[in-house]
């Protein structure tokens, strides 16, 4: 039987080839990728990079949007965050919305308008946020904002010419990590105020569309995040491994939070070492310090203990906090698990900070030096 051309078709043939292209090139020597763990660790991301793009662009439509959680204990990608669950809408600057959620007992809650996310595209600038200092919030925590159309004086969110999405942010500092609740629950709704029509049945030109997002989503956060080395790096981020830069805002940076300032910094320790945090938690509305992979996907939070908030830190009699990065449980407070890997990121956030902030301090010491005895180390 003779095989039917059409767009759909050729669309699916076209996020194949990019498939075929990042296994020959992606997964390989240029991308630093030069071992079977390495390749498993890019093919893992690639797999929740489709997941990610199938999931929120390929059903994407701004007439008639629907809020949808960008990251979960299964699906990871550009940053997540253990204390943090996140929602993504579609929109277009010539609608009105009527968004309502619920607060649900988080300390931070914003809305941000994405700019240059279209068609699956990764955003490349921060066009406006609403957090909710400019809310009113009923006592059960419930809200309702308007984004796009003319100025209120609250609870409105701007929509510039050139937005594409408004993604949210509810942080939690709870003992328990909030994205790796199943029985978290947060109620969201976004629709135009002005009644459109029903959305047409899907069609081949529809699909193929829907398949170009998908291939979209995924290029532009493979490929087109160029090579390890060539990329520019923002002032929050160090490139000499355990040594923290200032933290410091993002400005407008494409998906970052504007109310966030931060640090990064890779580290590095042999299998007998540790590497052990000390500073101050500052004035701010949310902290935390988080563990990633080189392709910015937290460590295991759901079964390891791969991030800490304030709540969860054990702090010293000082009011300053101590900190054991390790590859197993040195018997102490406040362990951070390396999952037994050598080299990873460590980023801390701090949202709505209050005055200067103190940059965490690193040292590489011995693991017996911070082991305490009796440990499920051995020591």
């Amino acid at each position: 039987m003779a095989t039917i051309d059409c767009e759909s078709r050729a669309a699916l043939r076209e996020l194949i080839e990019l498939l075929r292209d990042l296994d020959e090139r992606w997964l390989g020597p240029d991308w630093l990728m030069n071992g079977p763990g390495d390749v498993a660790e890019g093919a893992r991301n690639l797999m929740h990079l489709l997941q990610g793009g199938l999931h929120s662009y390929f059903e994407d439509d701004p007439d008639h949007p629907v809020f949808r959680r960008i990251v979960s204990p299964e699906r990871k990608f550009t940053g997540d965050n253990a204390d943090a669950i996140y929602f993504d809408a579609p929109v277009r600057p010539d609608r009105v919305y009527r968004i309502r959620g619920n607060l649900c007992g988080a300390v931070y809650f914003s809305l941000t308008v994405e700019e240059g996310a279209r068609d699956g595209g990764l955003s490349v600038a921060t066009d406006a946020v609403l957090n909710d200092d400019g809310m009113d919030v009923g006592a059960d925590g419930s809200f309702e904002v308007v984004a796009g159309g003319p100025a209120r004086p609250r609870n409105w969110l701007a929509l510039a010419p050139a937005a594409t999405r408004i993604t949210t942010r509810h942080y939690f500092e709870e003992e328990r990590c909030a994205a790796a609740d199943p029985t978290r629950v947060i109620p969201f709704e976004i629709g135009v105020i002005d009644p459109q029509a029903p959305p047409a049945a899907p069609a081949d030109a529809s699909v193929a569309a829907g398949i170009r997002r998908v291939a979209t989503f995924i290029r532009t956060r493979t490929f087109d995040m160029g090579k390890p080395g060539d990329r520019v790096q923002p002032a929050f981020v160090s490139v000499v491994p355990n040594e923290f830069p200032p933290p410091v805002k993002p400005l407008d940076f494409g998906a970052a939070a504007a109310d966030a300032a931060y640090s990064m910094a890779p580290y590095v320790i042999g299998p007998d070492q540790a590497l052990v945090f000390t500073g101050r938690w500052p004035r701010c509305r949310f902290a935390n310090v988080s563990l990633w992979n080189r392709h910015m996907m937290t460590f295991d939070y759901a079964n390891r203990r791969v991030s800490l908030n304030r709540r969860q830190t054990q702090l010293e009699k000082d009011g300053t906090f101590r900190m054991v990065l390790a590859h197993r449980d040195p018997g102490v407070p406040n362990w951070l698990d390396t999952e037994g890997r050598l080299f990873g990121l460590v980023f801390w956030r701090y949202m709505l900070p209050d005055g200067p902030i103190e940059a965490p301090r690193a040292t590489v010491v011995p693991f017996a030096e911070v082991a305490r005895a009796g440990s499920s180390a051995g020591v």
